[in-house]
């Protein structure tokens, strides 16, 4: 039985996500709070401006990678046969950027690039995301929740904290990705000889239930002056045409400034049954397509898809410093940027005996998959590498476990209503960064916010929709 500060703590906790918009839909007329922690997470603040300065870095190594497209060509080819996903994908590659045409779009890279603590090793790189790189509002809500927590009720904040005395760390994620958006935005329409308010697409799935976390960030960016519309890709099939000057148009409202994709990173956003009985791509996939041949701010691109993908990442971790000056980033650069590449190994025909030899739950199997439910854990992965056929080889990789430090203290995650206490909470840090065709869109070198998500170590998938994940935020110890 919780103490009646702290049920009075949490309910009041559990109104004010409610209000302040960190809530997913449950439908058509209902929604429900986001999972969320109580109290912080504690990080040094050396190790958190490590972080900080590196995330640009990384960012700026994943443009130049991005826009590399003869060695994008040369590591996704090898996915073809094993991935029909990522086979639609190099076709529309190729489609945009066939004999080295230059297409006329801005690339504008928003990505999120996660984190984990490792107890042994200090942060290592998960993964990059770099289409639908989503949930920055919620970081930043978060950070707001807990400085609401922790003024309104002490006592029940000091108790479900790990020290007494802490400071919580700023987190302006909304803010930061709305002026970056729209400086992209105005500066388009500005290009374009035009005046009035820019206009802004988010490319959404249908019926989703992440809608607020994305409202948040549309009504930042109408308050910069940006006009926001919604649109699925087979809506867009039929709104989108070409104007003069490589403009592209949406019906009814004009020039398109700046298109920001919270959907394509699997095959059912592409479907339509109404033209094409459903196989994935082949006409939806023609609206990022002809996106690209438009000038137009876009995140993200076929190619920042491809370059934020497992197989990249693998690649780019078994390069040396100096291999990884090829994409734009100088030697001291790389040398920053390398101790953060976590070992991860390709697949071949000997991986299976190899891993019998090793301890399983040192290592993790990944596949091309976005979000939650990709990975394989523990005594699930030698049946499974013995299952994977040759030609899939090149979709999967082994990546080492990551084991980070959980809270020194019990902390309390309150999730559909009711608070649980949780003895060995872990979390995932997701550092958001902002860049148009290389340059920064940000006032801190491109850094643009935070997201934690935490989970208890017990717990294999820690996604804030497809698993025990809950929304948190970072402090200083005093």
């Amino acid at each position: 039985m919780l103490p009646l500060a702290t049920n009075s703590a949490v309910q009041d906790a559990i109104e004010w996500s409610l209000l302040n918009g960190m809530a997913l839909k449950t439908a058509a007329h209902s929604a429900q709070h986001c999972a969320f922690s109580l109290a912080p997470t504690i990080i040094e603040r050396d190790r958190f401006e490590l972080l900080k300065s590196t995330v640009p870095l990384l960012g700026k190594l994943i443009h130049g990678v991005s826009e590399d497209h003869p060695f994008l060509q040369q590591a996704i080819t090898p996915l073809i046969d094993g991935d029909p996903f990522f086979a639609s994908l190099a076709a529309l590659h190729d489609e945009i950027h066939f004999e080295g045409n230059e297409a006329p779009r801005l690339p504008m890279l928003l990505m999120r690039t996660d984190f984990m603590d490792d107890a042994k090793h200090g942060p290592k790189l998960i993964e990059f995301n770099g289409i639908a790189a989503g949930m920055g509002p919620f970081g930043q809500r978060a950070h707001q929740l807990h400085d609401f927590v922790q003024r309104q009720w002490p006592a029940a904040f000091r108790q479900w904290s790990e020290v007494d005395n802490l400071e919580l760390v700023p987190n302006h994620a909304i803010e930061h990705l709305a002026k970056g958006i729209a400086g992209a935005a105005h500066s388009v329409r500005a290009q374009a000889g035009e005046t009035g308010q820019p206009l802004f697409i988010m490319v959404v799935q249908p019926d989703e239930d992440n809608v607020y976390d994305q409202h948040l960030l549309e009504q930042a960016l109408q308050a910069e002056g940006v006009r926001t519309v919604r649109r699925s890709f087979r809506q867009l099939h039929d709104q989108l045409a070409s104007g003069d000057n490589q403009r592209l148009l949406l019906q009814g409202l004009g020039g398109v400034d700046a298109i920001y994709l919270r959907a394509g990173y699997q095959h059912c956003d592409y479907m339509a049954a109404d033209l094409d009985g459903g196989h994935c791509c082949s006409l939806l996939g023609k609206v990022r397509v002809m996106m690209e041949q438009h000038r137009v701010a876009i995140n993200a691109t076929v190619s920042q898809q491809l370059a934020t993908s497992k197989r990249v990442q693998m690649l780019l971790s078994t390069m040396s410093a100096e291999e990884l000056t090829q994409f734009g980033v100088s030697l001291d650069e790389a040398q920053r940027i390398k101790p953060f590449l976590g070992e991860m190994r390709p697949l071949d025909n000997s991986s299976a005996n190899w891993f019998a030899s090793q301890d399983s739950h040192d290592w993790v199997l990944k596949n091309q998959g976005e979000g939650g439910g990709h990975c394989v854990f523990g005594d699930d992965i030698l049946p499974k590498l013995k299952q994977i056929q040759p030609h899939q080889y090149s979709a999967w990789s082994l990546m080492r476990r990551l084991h980070p430090h959980h809270r020194q203290s019990p902390a309390l995650i309150v999730r559909q209503g009711e608070a649980q206490q949780v003895d060995d909470l872990i979390s995932e840090i997701g550092m958001f960064t902002l860049h148009l065709d290389g340059h920064s869109l940000t006032s801190e070198l491109g850094y643009a916010g935070y997201l934690i998500r935490s989970k208890p170590a017990s717990v294999s998938e820690g996604g804030v929709h497809s698993g025990q994940g809950a929304v948190d935020s970072l402090a200083y110890a005093k």
